[in-house]
């Protein structure tokens, strides 16, 4: 069997198979259970609190939509919808750039601060219990290090070096 560009295929070892499912449990249950957890302690989803999050992280908790959309790894459109949802509840206002007309800044209220200080622990506590409680050291090392090249491959940099 050849592939799309016509090279022959080279299959899966068994081992690799075994990875590969165990990425793929990762990729569904993962998400599945910290949506779980915020839900049940926040009432709020997975994509409100990484929002939430990259603008409290923010200077004065205020980012443009553009670049908050970047940083969440979301659409614009994705973004607008989760800014509307937490605008509604008063998590965000939605301000006018004053440097940009063009653009539109979002910025944490006080009620979507104390949100996120309300949300952040638990949260933190299930990404802890679910990753890196069952890493060793030098696993939580390689992991981190095996994840970055995956991720860097996707076409995407390094969170934290923006290379």
């Amino acid at each position: 069997m050849r592939s799309m560009n016509n090279r022959p295929v080279e299959w899966l070892s068994e081992r690799e198979v075994e990875t590969w499912m165990n990425v793929w449990s990762f990729h569904v249950w993962l998400p599945t259970r910290l949506e779980a957890q915020l839900k049940r302690d926040a009432g709020i989803s997975h994509y409100d609190y990484f929002a939430l999050t990259q603008l409290w992280q923010s200077p004065e908790h205020t980012l443009r939509m553009s670049e908050l959309a970047a940083a969440c790894e979301m659409t614009l459109s994705h973004l607008s919808r989760v800014i509307t949802r937490l605008e509604k509840q008063d998590f965000v206002r939605r301000l006018p750039d004053p440097d940009d007309g063009r653009s539109t800044l979002a910025e944490l209220t006080s009620a979507g601060l104390a949100l996120f200080e309300q949300a952040a622990p638990g949260h933190v506590s299930e990404v802890r219990r679910l990753i890196f409680d069952n890493l060793e050291p030098e696993e939580q090392k390689q992991f981190g290090e095996a994840m970055s090249k995956i991720v860097a491959a996707m076409g995407h940099g390094d969170r934290r070096t923006g290379r």
